[in-house]
């Protein structure tokens, strides 16, 4: 088991090819460098949902609450405490991982459809607690007037979007390799076999319940982690980093790309973003209808058969 373990986590050349392929985007289409920047934030997005989702069998529909809280608090670091987006990003990451441990609590017990429910509660908690302190947040008109000092007092954020895009992109990797690092260690081993059988792994002596609530907290993180680098690159949150939607979206990613592997967030993103990009310059009006009828075929069809191609990536 060691030595598969050892196998699964050696890097393939084209992982290699993909990430300097990523990074150089920005520079061989700099006018589409925001669009990159927002693709890599939402990749993130996806993938630490996959962690809970597709790796524990966690299911949630209230994701976005780690997403728009490190969405805050990195913005509201950034106007009142310091505008170093490096700091903010940390101090972001350790405030969301703390709250996804206290929500951990919430979604150690019950069914799916009661973790469904309890997710979207938390969720819808956090967007009115943002409304209603204006003060603080800007409610429903947003958190306006975010300004970020230099990534690491050197490069400057600039109106083509090249500079966020680099500094998302490489925050993407360094999280990437964490999460790649935990899910093919013994670690994630345990997190597969609770999503396939959780009384089966306590009956083998998987502490489930500390399992459970470490990813979750873990996912949390990265899911902030996401929220921040939208606030920082953008200079701005709104109500809309808490919305169902945003929630209902990185699902959609994931339905796309796939469950139970990283790369099948970050190709979601990919094909989501593009193709909303796409169908709403086409049909602004009915582009979700044309996303939804993609969903539609894919599942009659069947994912893996329409992706079959790309499924040799995954060995």
């Amino acid at each position: 088991m060691q030595k598969s373990l050892l196998d699964a986590g050696r890097w393939r050349p084209w992982e290699f090819a993909l990430w300097l392929a990523a990074f150089a985007l920005p520079l061989a289409m700099p006018s589409h460098s925001l669009m990159v920047n927002e693709i890599a934030i939402v990749a993130l997005f996806a993938m630490s949902l996959d962690l809970i989702l597709g790796f524990t069998g966690i299911v949630s529909l209230g994701h976005a609450a780690f997403f728009g809280f490190g969405a805050y608090v990195a913005a509201l670091f950034a106007k009142l405490v310091v505008p170093d987006p490096t700091v903010g990003l940390l101090f972001a990451v350790v405030a969301t991982a703390a709250l996804g441990a206290v929500a951990s609590v919430t979604i150690l017990r019950g069914s799916d459809l009661t973790r469904l429910m309890v997710t979207l509660g938390t969720a819808l908690l956090l967007l009115e607690l943002a409304n209603k302190l204006d003060w603080l947040t800007g409610g429903a008109d947003g958190l306006q007037g975010v300004v970020l000092g230099p990534v690491l007092g050197l490069f400057e954020f600039d109106l083509f979007g090249r500079t966020a895009a680099w500094y998302s992109l490489s925050v993407v990797l360094v999280l990437f390799v964490v999460m790649r690092h935990l899910v093919r260690s013994p670690f994630g081993a345990t997190l597969k076999a609770i999503r396939d059988n959780r009384l089966r792994a306590m009956a083998i002596g998987i502490p489930v319940v500390s399992r459970i609530a470490v990813v979750y907290t873990v996912a949390a993180a990265v899911a902030g982690a996401a929220g921040a680098l939208l606030a920082q690159t953008t200079g701005f949150a709104s109500l809309d980093v808490l919305a169902f939607d945003r929630s209902a979206d990185v699902l959609l990613m994931l339905v796309i790309g796939g469950v139970g592997w990283l790369y099948g967030g970050i190709a979601g993103a990919v094909v989501f973003k593009l193709l909303q990009d796409l169908l709403s310059s086409v049909t602004p009006q009915y582009w979700m209808f044309w996303i939804g009828l993609i969903l539609v075929l894919l599942v009659l069809v069947g994912r893996d058969r329409v992706l079959r191609p790309w499924t040799v990536f995954k060995r």
